[in-house]
């Protein structure tokens, strides 16, 4: 089967920024977003009918993703290291890898393995144009399965920041994709952002270290790319240290994030983790 040409167009796209060392810019034609307004999101659910849309749009969700667990698209080979969700005593910030519109729902999956599900919710932060434009089915996934957009608008941030903060200290998990950029089926671990250590250091939870790894089925998929078998390692939580500022505490965790997943990365694929843009073979630095 021949390859599918957009495909092919977005792999060159993020070899091109690899090799420049640039990580953190989408290669994917999303649609342009609108500005979500102050008041436009329930981020803390305190609205019954937040909370009723939520729990139907998750029935509808949870559908979808038996239909692509049974007809091989969503391929979900093992969760290791489910233990370290299973210990966690309060909140945590969970973060992912990101190199699929379906990683979210392996996340799920791995979620789901855990007794921790039994008694606290996931929720994922998403990007403010996944909120405002995508149609159909998807966009009512984005807009209501408990989910917390990101906002170009100060004052929305500050509602956001202010949920985000609400559902930690509540003993949830909040899933943030901290390389803020899709690359699709790239298997490398890129340099993290510091929003997603920000929210644990100021909360004073855990950060949860997950990265999934792939190789290749022998089936195609339509794209003709071999569909992905993911494994999904769940590593051991990396705590805050409650004497140091909250600044500190966010560098600390997130060195000790990619240092988690560069381990992962080099056990699995059995292979130095390197980048083509840099010769010292590590492009995380502090932003």
């Amino acid at each position: 089967m021949e390859k599918d040409p957009e495909r092919l167009e977005v792999i060159a796209r993020y070899e091109a920024l690899e090799a420049e060392g640039i990580f953190d810019l989408d290669v994917e034609e999303d649609p342009p977003g609108r500005i979500i307004l102050p008041g436009t999101v329930d981020y803390q659910q305190k609205k019954l009918s937040t909370r009723i849309k939520a729990k139907y749009t998750f029935a509808l969700a949870r559908r979808f993703l038996n239909k692509i667990i049974k007809n091989g698209i969503l391929v979900v080979k093992d969760v290791i290291g489910i233990e370290n969700m299973d210990n966690l005593q309060t909140g945590a910030v969970i973060t992912c890898n990101h190199f699929s519109a379906l990683d979210s729902f392996a996340m799920q999956v791995a979620y789901e393995r855990s007794t921790a599900s039994k008694k606290r919710k996931l929720f994922r932060v998403i990007r403010e144009g996944n909120y405002t434009s995508f149609p159909g089915f998807y966009g009512k996934l984005m807009r209501a399965c408990n989910t917390l957009p990101l906002s170009s608008n100060l004052a929305t941030m500050k509602e956001f920041l202010e949920g985000v903060d609400y559902h930690l200290k509540k003993g949830h998990f909040v899933l943030v994709y901290p390389e803020q950029s899709m690359w699709w089926n790239y298997r490398k671990p890129k340099p993290l952002k510091k929003g997603a250590f920000s929210f644990a250091a100021k909360a004073l939870v855990p950060v949860l270290p997950i990265f999934i790894c792939m190789n290749d089925s022998d089936r195609i998929g339509p794209d003709g790319f071999p569909v992905q078998e993911m494994t999904i390692f769940v590593c051991k939580p990396i705590m805050p240290d409650p004497k140091l500022d909250q600044y500190q505490n966010a560098e600390n965790l997130r060195n000790a994030n990619y240092k988690a997943w560069k381990e992962v990365y080099e056990r699995f694929y059995k292979i130095p983790l390197t980048y083509t843009c840099d010769t010292n073979k590590n492009p995380q630095k502090p932003n």
